[in-house]
């Protein structure tokens, strides 16, 4: 069998935790004398998380993967509704952050602390999200899936084509978003550098 979308699934995972380290490697920072460039990126990030993960990968594994699992593994049944309801609280929560951030750059630091605690809470809630998926679904998934299931699986997640895994050119209507995140965002996902 060939499960090559439990590879896509980490390596759009592996994206992910990257493009979070360096939010949160930025917020840690803050905008230091670059203000303008420190919001430009994390509003693209944001944006990223809000266009990719959100829209193409999320409802692929609640529409397909998730159900499956839950079938033939009952005993995922409850981590499967809590990253059930994560899904549906992560799309609002990417957008109320995007929220902070503009009120953070428009109306100033008194902002700051707002966008800041509801950054690391998000940071932090992504990242175990990913984790319970890693631990307990796709390990069931790999065990206990049919090669039919997976034919399906497969075909769904391989239209997925996120250029930050590395593995796929970038769609030219998100050109520039993924131009601007790679060349300015720092380290682990992009290649700008810290402007202090």
């Amino acid at each position: 069998m060939a499960q090559t979308s439990i590879q896509i699934i980490h390596d759009e995972h592996s994206a992910l935790s990257a493009m979070l380290r360096s939010i949160g490697m930025m917020v840690e920072r803050g905008p230091g004398d670059s203000g303008g460039n420190f919001f430009e990126v994390l509003r693209t990030m944001l944006f990223y998380i809000d266009e990719f993960p959100e829209r193409l990968h999320h409802p692929k594994e609640s529409e397909l993967l998730f159900p499956r699992v839950a079938r033939v593994a009952p005993e995922t049944v409850a981590v499967i509704s809590r990253l059930e309801n994560d899904h549906v609280k992560g799309e609002s929560a990417v957008r109320e952050l995007q929220h902070l951030l503009l009120a953070w750059e428009l109306i100033g630091d008194s902002r700051k602390a707002a966008f800041e605690d509801a950054a690391k809470r998000y940071l932090a809630f992504y990242l175990e999200h990913m984790g319970l998926e890693e631990a307990v679904v796709l390990p069931a998934a790999k065990r206990l899936l049919s090669e039919a299931d997976w034919r399906e699986i497969d075909a769904a997640f391989a239209s997925n084509c996120d250029p930050l895994t590395g593995k796929y050119p970038v769609d030219p209507v998100y050109e520039k978003l993924f131009t601007l995140i790679v060349s300015r965002a720092p380290a682990p996902i992009g290649l700008g550098e810290d402007q202090r």
